[in-house]
């Protein structure tokens, strides 16, 4: 089953940038999709417009289709707030707010109406397990998200995402600040999420991109050079574009 259908997907900035070229490629359900490449190919352009973040951008011009449901979510009557419960984001560097813990993981669900303590105190538990934090913050879960380590504010920020009960989980290099137990232990984390979720990433790394890649995306300058099974992109890619990169002859 497909969780998203991007159609002939072209996005350019105001400086006449073009960041996506025609780009086409059909998502897995719950499976990670990692999309790697040189900096500046269009990865967190690519990331941004899955749940409308370059609306807020300096962008000029986007043309094509990304189906959602069977709607077009680029459309200008789409519901961004709604859509963005739907389809979370998780950036590079954590944010947290200044707020408690609980308040942090609570807030979009305050901002989407929902007041009643119990409630949200089920939800937020269950974010929290499903981000492996729970068992270091349960007992202190009134205090500052500040006090938090930076892999322990990260994996917060995921569980802020996953309170929301989203169907697709974006994320954009979200273990690049963070040392290689906390990554380690971030995508151990990704790989049990996935049996629940559809999950696209931009990895910091080649080698963090074909631990996790059921499904793998080479992006050379904008555009889309080679999509298939992560087997098949790093064992045997067909585009020597592809290879080169892999094996660091370039990027």
């Amino acid at each position: 089953m497909k969780a998203l259908q991007v159609q002939n997907l072209s996005v350019r900035y105001s400086d006449n940038n073009e960041s996506l070229k025609n780009v086409s490629m059909e998502i897995e359900s719950r499976a990670i999709t990692v999309l790697f490449g040189p900096a500046g190919g269009g990865k967190s352009t690519f990331l941004r417009t899955l749940n409308r973040l370059n609306d807020l951008a300096d962008v000029k011009e986007i043309k094509g289709r990304v189906l959602f449901h069977q709607r077009n979510i680029l459309d200008p009557e789409e519901d961004v707030i709604t859509l963005r419960r739907k389809i979370g984001m998780v950036f590079s560097r954590p944010v947290p707010l200044p707020l408690s813990i609980f308040d942090n993981v609570a807030y979009g669900l305050v901002m989407a109406g929902e007041h009643n303590q119990a409630r949200l105190g089920e939800k937020v538990e269950k974010a929290l397990k499903q981000a492996f934090l729970w068992n270091e913050v349960h007992d202190r879960l009134n205090q500052s998200a500040f006090s938090l380590s930076g892999g322990q504010q990260q994996r917060m920020c995921l569980a802020r995402v996953l309170a929301l009960e989203p169907e697709v989980i974006l994320l954009d290099e979200p273990t690049s600040a963070l040392d290689p137990i906390v990554t380690s232990s971030i995508e151990d984390m990704l790989r049990e999420l996935k049996k629940e979720y559809t999950i696209l990433i931009a990895p910091h790394s080649v080698q963090q991109a074909a631990r996790l890649a059921d499904y793998a995306a080479f992006f050379l300058m904008g555009e889309l050079i080679e999509y298939g099974s992560g087997i098949e992109i790093f064992q045997v890619p067909k585009d020597q574009r592809t290879s080169d990169y892999i094996t660091g002859r370039f990027g």
